[in-house]
């Protein structure tokens, strides 16, 4: 990480484009736009999730998943018990 702010310092102080910067650091100007932009994100100079957020949203969507096939799961059961039930 401590390669990338390096990096975003680079092309905000150099004066420099950012292909430049790009080329003089041996990456891709498309992943040195990306860390800009992340790190802009994180420090509230751009709309957007910070990385805290970000993780709570995949956290949450993970969880959300489980709970709708556990749902789905019991809906299945209880339609089950309900037909074995008219059965007897």
């Amino acid at each position: 990480m401590d390669f990338k702010i390096e990096a975003v310092r680079l092309l905000r102080e150099s004066g420099k484009s950012l292909k430049e910067v790009a080329e003089d650091l041996g990456v891709s100007t498309n992943a040195l736009r990306e860390w800009a932009k992340r790190l802009e994100t994180e420090a509230g100079l751009r709309p957007g999730l910070k990385k805290d957020e970000r993780e709570e949203l995949k956290r949450l969507r993970r969880e959300n998943k489980i709970l709708r096939e556990e749902r789905e799961i019991l809906r299945k059961a209880a339609v089950f018990f309900a037909e074995e039930t008219n059965r007897k």
